[in-house]
């Protein structure tokens, strides 16, 4: 099984991933937050034989033509090792936080990976640059914006779903789905898979040509209290988006998503995090010694996926994270 985790900023992020990739890891992910997504993968590309993954740049506040170029050169970097991963974020963030547009985010998505193809083609095929959508539009590409073919390829493109009709799309468009971490095992069995299954068959692909990375959320602990003290922050601030709410609904605890998101516009940050009881904490993220949380992810996606992305709420120990590797058979990339 292929490991995955995570990179936090830009100033440590060549030690870090070295010292991860000897660990185990196969690769390194970025996430939006308080620095770039790329900046740390631009850095990371330059350890040899590792993926490096964004896992997600947030799609709409940026141009077609910017992720195009972003992407070429962290696939050149990387030496075909690079995987761009785009999310929809949620309104909010979107309309309230970056200032831009959100409406109809599927259609909205799946054009800006039809653009990101055109442009990618332009590159690397020759052809005219001629995308006319009702969001997208691209239609001149003069010599001097020309990379000229990528001799890795054009990276392929991953798409951050939770809801089934995004998922769906992710499936009929894109080349891979990263589930989101909020989940669980019911949740991915029985609504993130069948969407799947319905957007592949919808395009007439065949799984072979998709792959489904889950992310799992853990959080290692020596038995202590407070060890998963932060896990159940980042629970309660999942927990509070109404996005997030059929995963709860999925188990009955559809009632939590209010009372999480009325207490967050308070403020009331950590008697959030009081509200997300064992029971909920169990069963969204893998929690306790590394051969523990390893058994819980084998548990969650045996069947679906030889590749997963371990998502914490800070950086992982590296021993944790070498025990992690070794209880799922897992090695690094040569």
């Amino acid at each position: 099984m292929k490991i995955v985790t995570a990179l936090f900023g830009p100033t440590d992020a060549v030690e870090r991933a070295q010292v991860l990739k000897e660990a185990g890891a196969s690769g390194v992910f970025t996430f939006e937050g308080p620095f770039d997504v790329f900046t740390p993968l631009v850095l990371a590309s330059s350890v040899k034989g590792l993926d490096v993954m964004s896992n997600v740049a947030i799609a709409f506040p940026r141009n077609p033509i910017q992720l195009a170029h972003q992407a070429n050169d962290l696939q050149l970097l990387s030496e075909g090792r690079f995987i761009l991963g785009l999310g929809t974020q949620v309104r909010a963030q979107i309309e309230k936080r970056y200032g831009t547009q959100f409406d109809h985010p599927v259609a909205r998505m799946k054009e800006l990976v039809g653009a990101l193809r055109a442009i990618f083609a332009t590159w690397n095929e020759g052809q005219r640059l001629d995308f006319r959508g009702e969001f997208y539009r691209h239609t001149l590409m003069t010599p001097t914006f020309v990379p000229g073919p990528n001799p890795f390829g054009p990276p392929p493109i991953y798409l951050g779903a939770l809801g089934p009709r995004l998922t769906k799309a992710t499936a009929e468009v894109a080349d891979g789905l990263l589930v989101m971490p909020f989940g669980s095992k019911r949740f991915l069995h029985e609504t993130t898979l069948p969407a799947v299954r319905d957007g592949l068959a919808a395009a007439g692909r065949s799984e072979d040509d998709f792959e489904v990375v889950p992310e799992v959320i853990v959080s290692v602990g020596t038995g202590r209290d407070d060890d998963h003290a932060s896990t159940r922050m980042l629970l309660a601030f999942y927990g509070s988006t109404p996005a997030y709410r059929p995963v709860l609904d999925a188990h009955g605890w559809g009632d939590l998503q209010p009372a999480l998101n009325a207490m967050s516009k308070q403020g009331r940050w950590r008697e959030m995090a009081s509200l997300i009881d064992d029971d909920i904490l169990h069963t969204i993220a893998a929690c306790g010694t590394p051969k523990e949380v390893a058994a819980h992810i084998r548990d969650r996606v045996d069947g679906v996926s030889d590749r997963i992305c371990l998502y914490q709420p800070g950086p992982i120990e590296v021993e944790a994270l070498a025990e992690i590797v070794d209880a799922l058979g897992g090695s690094s990339c040569p």
